[in-house]
């Protein structure tokens, strides 16, 4: 079987199934694991992202959306050379990822179309279904239902350890400029690990929100996990940003509890490591009771405590 793949998560489930030499496609974020690097790229984006800041970006996607096109570009020679038996699509957010709308002039053009299975989990079930008929659809059912096993257990043992605790009330932000409130998984993944989530549940999309609404809420914690970003563009933007009045008098903020995270690995993409992302926010909530202890490279503290 030849694969291609339009989202990096699904990338990620194919590899994960044991598959990663059947994946002759991928697209330009697909990053993990180390040896899809390299692959054809089949999908690329139309945003022009190096060296921009969270605002200008957002000001591409709405111009570009605005005019009726799509973010990303498919590569049609490409697509055509590697002649994939499976395409791995998504048809969840049009900003994320390439859709099956970007797939139709391509394959129209196609002597024999290709098998299209699109993705579109709004909770943890919905991603682990994902998993399931991906694993159906290239004949590792048992291998999914296996993994599948593997990552319910280590989720449901976080819920478990953690079920007793005082639950610290979590302000997440999925962009910071404008700022977005997290949906779909992220707000399940929350509550999962011990916390409280404020202004945001699962299984709705994520949402713009406004700083004199997030400024109300007093958070405990702050997780900074913005769409696309690994650990240190994170980081990096959180010291750049420009906090509203009255950011910094927020209990979280004094405290000195604002965590940045790897949203790219951990969070964003719904995908096999949704699990790992459980337990690194136990970890953050609950140190004395999180099942796996925080590992470096994956959240850091952005700002020392005010108070």
């Amino acid at each position: 079987m030849r694969i291609c793949s339009f989202l990096p998560s699904a990338t990620e489930i194919v590899c994960a199934l044991g598959l990663s030499d059947a994946l002759v496609g991928v697209t330009y974020e697909c990053d993990y694991p180390p040896e899809v690097r390299g692959k054809t790229v089949v999908v690329e984006t139309r945003l022009e992202a190096r060296g921009r800041t969270a605002a200008e970006l957002d000001a591409q996607v709405h111009a570009i959306l605005a005019r009726g096109e799509s973010l990303y570009r498919v590569d049609e020679v490409a697509l055509r050379r590697l002649q994939p038996d499976l395409i791995l699509t998504q048809d969840l957010c049009q900003v994320c990822a390439a859709s099956p709308e970007d797939l139709s002039a391509v394959l129209g053009t196609f002597p024999t179309a290709p098998r299209v299975l699109t993705l579109a989990p709004k909770d943890l079930s919905g991603v682990w279904q994902d998993i399931l008929r991906v694993g159906a659809a290239v004949g590792r059912s048992q291998q999914a239902s296996a993994l599948v096993a593997e990552l319910v257990a280590r989720v449901e043992r976080v819920r478990a350890a953690v079920a007793e605790a005082p639950r610290p009330r979590v302000l997440a932000l999925e962009w910071l400029d404008p700022p977005f409130l997290p949906g779909h998984w992220v707000p399940e993944m929350l509550a999962i690990a011990g916390g409280e989530p404020l202004g945001c549940r699962s299984g709705e999309p994520s949402r713009r929100a406004d700083w004199a609404e997030l400024l109300q809420t007093r958070p405990d914690v702050i997780l900074l996990m913005p769409c696309g970003y690994d650990l240190a563009a994170t980081c990096a933007e959180a010291r750049a940003h420009r906090w509203p009045p009255g950011w910094w008098e927020l209990p979280a903020v004094r405290a000195g509890h604002v965590w940045a995270l790897d949203a790219n690995s951990y969070f964003a993409r719904p995908g096999p490591r949704l699990a790992d992302g459980v337990e690194i926010l136990a970890a953050i909530f609950h140190p004395e009771r999180a099942p796996v202890p925080l590992c470096a490279g994956v959240a850091a503290l952005v700002f020392q405590g005010v108070a």
